[in-house]
């Protein structure tokens, strides 16, 4: 085997861990979404259905306030003290929140502190993933090699989607081994369980990764992670916030809010949208490396240009229709092709942001605009949208997407392509 085989071997073996933990954290994350239809009872006082999932849709929201503390505390790590370590330290926080939420007694046990450690374990986790993000897209982007980081760097989206594919998966598995009222009784603990286990596993894994060569070049600058060099830097402070506000909205809402919309507006049975997700989602999956190396081909900018046009213009279409309809069939398509028509963001996000800044802030600058966007944003999404339906004005809530991504499609039209003389090139 020669010296390049042995180094790209290398490459794709780290880029492999680094993405098997993404995976981990991200199904630990999503976790909470998929099995929150079964644990909403057992944490909040009794109540009519969709009162219960606001009350889980607002500690979801709470969650997504950590990520940009974690944005900056892990994105400063990461900076300042390796990639490896960054991303070591985020998969044991998001453990310790998936233990406490498995291992918590309900609220007919322990009164309102079943909610509060509830919270608790979800700050956990926001703080986790606001930093698992930053160092993930970060570490990913550097390590492929040029000409080549459209394509890896997608695996950010596969691996993260894979992760809610895992999370629904055994969520199929349980539904299908135990009776409803087992689930809702403490089925859904053995999610968490899983979580907690997996976690521990990528710890390990993280620890035998190579740093990124960018970073090691980089360990005698001062400056490296500070807030004042990452002020060095406002237009791409400000790209990463219009390139994220449209596409983190329009994500939450076409996966992790779909869920609920089906069961809720649709009347499809809980099973069934277990399944329409699922398969929906495999195909999402399949499509980011595609589109992630079509971007190495023709640029970044038309995927972002073409999510932009079709989010504008078909969200609420979609949603009109997917509300419509209670069978399975129609209701899968019209997801595929809501996930389609996001995948122009998703595949190429991590990579255009890492795209924008120079090595000593990168995971800093990825992360703290992105996670602060993902948290006004993509957090709020699912609960602004179960608060229109109990208003009466669930339909607001599709133009409101639509206009999210509106906002984006101009950030779009008037920016560069990243690609192209990029630091990232440099090695810095």
């Amino acid at each position: 085997m020669s010296v390049k085989e042995r180094a790209d071997r290398r490459v794709v073996s780290n880029i492999a861990k680094g993405s098997i933990g993404n995976l981990i954290e991200w199904y630990d994350w999503y976790a909470y979404t998929a099995f929150s239809i079964y644990f909403a009872a057992t944490f909040f006082p009794k109540g009519d259905q969709t009162a219960q999932w606001l009350n889980t849709a607002a500690v979801f929201a709470v969650g997504f306030l950590m990520r940009p503390i974690g944005g900056w505390l892990l994105g400063r790590f990461a900076d300042r003290f390796g990639r490896r370590r960054a991303l070591t330290l985020s998969v044991t926080l998001m453990a310790l929140g998936s233990l406490m939420i498995a291992l918590t007694p309900g609220y007919a046990t322990i009164g309102v502190a079943a909610p509060v450690v509830l919270v608790l374990a979800r700050l956990l986790q926001g703080l986790s993933v606001g930093g698992e993000y930053a160092t993930s897209a970060t570490y990913l982007s550097e390590m492929a090699a040029s000409g080549r980081r459209g394509f890896f760097s997608s695996f950010q989206y596969v691996t993260l989607t894979a992760g809610q594919l895992t999370a629904l998966g055994l969520q199929i598995v349980l539904q299908n081994v135990l009776t409803p009222t087992q689930m809702d009784s403490w089925g859904w603990r053995i999610a968490f369980a899983v979580g907690a286990l997996g976690a521990l596993v990528v710890m390990y894994l993280r620890r035998t990764m190579d740093e990124s060569p960018s970073f090691e070049a980089e360990q005698t600058n001062e400056s490296r992670g500070t807030l004042k060099a990452l002020l060095r830097h406002p237009r791409s402070l400000l790209l990463v916030v219009g390139l994220t506000l449209g596409g983190t909205v329009a994500f939450y809402t076409y996966t992790t809010y779909l869920q609920k919309f089906m069961v809720n507006t649709s009347h499809i049975d809980k099973g069934t949208v277990a399944w329409i997700n699922f398969l929906a989602l495999v195909v999402f999956v399949a499509l980011q490396p595609l589109a992630g190396a079509l971007s190495d081909r023709i640029g970044r900018r038309p995927l972002l240009l073409g999510f932009g046009v079709l989010g504008t213009l078909l969200t609420v279409p979609l949603l009109t229709a997917l509300a419509g309809t209670n069978e399975a069939v129609p209701a899968f398509f019209l997801m595929v092709g809501a996930l389609v028509i996001v995948t122009g963001y998703t595949s190429i996000n991590a990579v255009v942001k890492a795209e924008l800044f120079p090595t000593r802030v990168r995971a800093l600058g990825v992360g703290l605009p992105y996670a602060l966007t993902v948290a006004i944003f993509g957090g709020t999404a699912e609960y602004i949208a179960l608060w229109l339906k109990q208003a009466g004005h669930e339909s607001v809530f599709f133009y409101y997407v639509a206009g999210c991504v509106l906002v984006s499609l101009v950030v779009y039209a008037v920016m560069g392509e990243t690609s192209t003389d990029s630091p990232l090139e440099d090695r810095d």
